[in-house]
């Protein structure tokens, strides 16, 4: 485990794979950390250098106090990526993460060669939406979402599963003060205009059991991107990495086979 100080925040990163290897870079969701990306990494191509890293306000990253701007959780890629001397990654983001993927592409285009748009949108939600979800963890704390959140995260087949309590008990362990700050950030975030502008190799990844960010949400996003591909992962829902990571990682695999970078 590392720990990169940026001043007003610290980020709690890991490496993995070949240290001299073509770098891949994880992003997670609202709600979870870097443990996200564990079913995946056996499954990976050889040669990579993996970054995985909890933004701030999640797993072992310090929370600074709500609310979090969607420029804070970029400027934080920016400056681990930074730090790490990472050029020419593959970043791939995951709902919340998807969307600092995006926004770090327009503005470090440097950093990233290609991007892997999971489970994510230029837009999710509206004000309100989030507003009400606020109010909510301020009154009930985390745990009052939860429910309700496994119902959108994971197919009717996974909730059958044991496995789906240890995904409950990681959102309801995360700081409520990195929650509620992640939660403003997507609030106010609406990506549509410079994300039509980004033109790099995209893949987009969808679940079809996903009701947080449905495959139609996330290929309107996708299609702004010209060239990019989209693909959906039948009977997952918003964690398809956790539910279907065998063909998950097939997709990454191939498409970073596809632009060269392995």
């Amino acid at each position: 485990m590392h720990i990169a100080d940026l001043k007003d925040v610290r980020i709690h990163y890991r490496i993995d794979g070949d240290p001299n290897g073509a770098p891949i870079v994880f992003a997670n969701s609202l709600g979870t950390d870097m443990r996200l990306w564990d079913p995946i990494l056996p499954l990976l191509p050889k040669g990579l250098r993996i970054v995985r890293y909890d933004k701030r306000g999640h797993g072992l990253s310090s929370a600074p106090t709500a609310p979090y701007s969607m420029g804070n959780l970029v400027r934080d890629a920016e400056r681990l990526l930074d730090h790490l001397k990472v050029k020419d990654c593959v970043f791939v983001g995951l709902s919340v993460g998807g969307m600092i993927a995006q926004g770090l592409a327009v503005k470090r285009i440097d950093q990233i060669r290609g991007l892997v748009l999971s489970n994510t949108a230029a837009k999710i939600g509206t004000p309100k939406v989030w507003q009400d979800r606020i109010d909510a963890v301020r009154a009930g704390g985390i745990e009052a979402l939860t429910d309700a959140t496994m119902e959108r995260w994971f197919s009717k087949s996974f909730h059958a599963s044991t496995e789906m309590n240890l995904w409950r008990t990681m959102m309801v362990r995360q700081p409520v003060d990195g929650y509620l700050g992640c939660c403003a950030a997507i609030s106010g975030t609406d990506f549509y205009t410079p994300t039509s502008g980004l033109r790099l190799p995209t893949l987009g990844i969808a679940g079809s059991e996903d009701g947080s960010t449905p495959p139609d949400l996330v290929r309107e996003t996708i299609d702004l991107i010209p060239g990019s591909r989209f693909a959906l992962i039948r009977g997952a829902g918003h964690l398809p990495c956790v539910e279907r990571p065998e063909e998950y990682a097939e997709l990454l695999g191939g498409f970073l086979s596809e632009i060269g970078h392995i």
